[in-house]
């Protein structure tokens, strides 16, 4: 596995970036994406607890909890206060995945302003991410292909980015999006394609917001506790809003009625093409 370091911009103009990231699906670092959001000085957990800290959040655990499952399952739940407070206290894998904090206080969006480097940014539909120090999200890309925007508010935030055309050397299930692998702790006997996988690195600090191109394997790693803020973008293709699009409301259910139909069966059944799949990748290297 080769993994190199990604660029970082500030200052660029909307034309610009277009034409030199998105319109290429090139990864960068943008230092000034949040330069005049009042979200950078108000935000802390001491004002998240005092704001929010009464709301109930559904927490999740270890990154491979439910490796045939599109989304893990929620571990537990807990007071927003209390969660900030475990976090804080040491490490832990506990997350919060996809958090509607920005819904349920709708004051904390209007504190959230971002410097529109490109169009389609879709600033009515954030989210947010908190991790333990140890915590990772499970690799994958995401569901509607979308770009996204990350944005590091708390913390060190480890991020590996691959491009959709190495999907077979990650063990991709098929109907799903993701794959079976163990970035972390990586085993080339077992998972030898992983030996082949060419992408990037970075890690992301206060104040940095990290360009994902749209279709793009991410893993995510916590290397202390923290939080961040996703915005998503459009893809400019209509050929990859049609493929998000079929993934929503198509793939995603048919897994789920073969799922509970088939059980075991299908997930194994899932897990033997990925193998084949990245067999015939290594093949490609091979000569």
């Amino acid at each position: 596995m080769q993994l190199l370091p990604i660029d970082s911009i500030s200052g660029i103009n909307k034309k610009d970036f277009t034409e030199q990231y998105v319109k290429t699906g090139t990864p960068v670092i943008i230092k000034d994406f949040l330069k005049d959001s009042p979200a950078l000085q108000l935000w802390n957990y001491d004002y998240f607890k005092e704001q929010a800290g009464d709301l109930i959040v559904s927490v999740h655990g270890h990154e491979n909890a439910h490796p045939d499952k599109v989304v893990s399952q929620a571990a537990k739940k807990m007071k927003f206060s209390e969660y900030l407070d475990y976090i804080q206290a040491g490490p832990t894998e506990a997350r919060l995945f996809l958090f509607n904090l920005l819904t349920e206080r709708p004051e904390f969006k209007k504190q959230l302003v971002i410097n529109r480097v490109t169009s389609n940014i879709l600033s009515s539909l954030p989210f947010m991410f908190f991790g333990g120090e140890g915590s990772s999200t499970r690799y994958h890309f995401d569901i509607d292909i979308s770009h996204v925007f990350l944005s590091q508010f708390e913390g060190a935030k480890k991020v590996w980015l691959f491009p959709p055309e190495q999907s077979d050397l990650l063990y991709k299930l098929p109907y799903n999006f993701h794959g079976i692998a163990d970035l972390k702790n990586p085993d080339y006997e077992k998972f030898p394609a992983l030996k082949y996988l060419h992408g990037w690195e970075c890690t992301l600090h206060f104040g940095d917001t990290l360009f994902m191109p749209a279709h793009y394997w991410h893993y995510i790693q916590y290397e202390t506790q923290g939080y961040s803020v996703s915005h998503r973008a459009l893809s400019n293709s209509y050929i990859q809003r049609l493929q998000g699009a079929r993934n929503l409301f198509i793939t995603r259910r048919f897994d789920n009625l073969m799922r509970i139909w088939r059980k075991d069966k299908w997930f194994n059944y899932k897990k033997q093409i990925a193998i084949n799949r990245a067999e015939k990748a290594i093949k490609k290297f091979e000569h």
